[in-house]
């Protein structure tokens, strides 16, 4: 699944931060900006593999619909 997300960096004085502006509690450093942009990328992955894996615990044995949903905002 591809997705298009922003990544924030800002410089501070051990190297670099870095956020997705959409997906909350996706965020890493770095001492470098390219480390920290590899960090920030498998932070996203985690975040969304944790985020999944939570919601098919919560909804497991229930009657549900899964269905892809594309935003455009």
């Amino acid at each position: 699944m591809e997705y298009n997300l922003t990544a924030v960096y800002r410089r501070v004085r051990e190297g670099y931060i870095g956020f997705i502006e959409e997906l909350p509690g996706a965020n890493t450093q770095g001492a470098t900006l390219d480390e920290a942009r590899a960090n920030l990328r498998e932070a996203v992955e985690l975040v969304i593999e944790a985020n999944r894996a939570l919601s098919e615990n919560d909804v497991a044995g229930a009657d549900v619909i899964r269905e892809p949903l594309k935003v455009i905002a």
